[in-house]
């Protein structure tokens, strides 16, 4: 019992610790989410205008990130950037090495990540609006801005928040690699306490039953999300 006891919050539990590093995790995972979503959003745009260079672009993004390891991509975004950065400080005349925070690099690395995968989720939303709507949208005088604010931006939000359920699940569980960063989050807590006590079972254990515990509420909160979005939905199909 006494192992089981280093979980606690007395002097030498190390619960506190572990709710900070599942505090770390929800905050890298939801700024990775939002990264990916303005990633996301310009690459589907790029691939539904389908002109051939932007195209190109677009699909060579989505596949080298839905292909290459997320480890890979996140050592190539923390170190990558860290060079770029101090690269640019020697321009100036500074000396030394500037390396980029990492809670930056493992939103941008999961962003990354989180962003191909969200492209195509966009892009088979944008496909589920009727195009008769849209129509109707240029046929009343809307200007496309207006049009993709009214009628397309929230029916796609709409069909999208099954997959993106999907993929925050996705990047919670990505954040732990950020560990190799030295961010101090869920994982990297699990870590040090499994150093420290030399009791690896109750550190990776307690860390499983966080990030589950993470997984089954976000769950429920796009549950509701969904049920919310497509209640005028379930009251048409009701009514025919």
């Amino acid at each position: 019992m006494e192992s089981w006891s280093l979980l606690g919050f007395g002097a030498r539990g190390w619960g506190p610790a572990l709710l900070a590093g599942a505090g770390m995790t929800l905050l890298v995972s939801a700024a990775g989410l939002l990264v990916g979503a303005v990633i996301g959003s310009l690459v589907a745009y790029a691939k539904i205008r389908r002109r051939p260079w932007q195209a190109a672009l677009a699909t060579g993004y989505t596949t080298v990130f839905r292909g290459v390891p997320e480890l890979l991509v996140v050592y190539f975004v923390y170190f990558g950037s860290s060079a770029l950065l101090t690269d640019l400080a020697h321009l100036f005349g500074a000396a030394g090495f500037y390396g980029v925070p990492s809670f930056a690099a493992g939103a941008l690395a999961v962003g990354a990540i989180s962003g191909a995968y969200q492209a195509e989720v966009y892009r088979g939303a944008f496909g589920a609006v009727a195009k008769g709507e849209i129509e109707a949208a240029r046929a009343v005088g809307m200007s496309p801005a207006l049009a993709f604010r009214r009628v397309i931006a929230p029916q796609v939000l709409r069909f999208a928040i099954p997959g993106l359920g999907n993929l925050w699940q996705v990047a919670l569980k990505d954040s732990s690699l950020i560990s190799v960063t030295g961010l101090v989050e869920l994982m990297r807590i699990s870590e040090a306490g499994t150093g420290s006590t030399r009791q690896p079972f109750p550190f990776y254990l307690a860390a499983g039953g966080l990030y589950l515990a993470l997984a089954a509420v976000s769950d429920r909160a796009f549950a509701s999300a969904e049920a919310r979005a497509t209640r005028g939905l379930r009251r048409v199909s009701g009514a025919a």
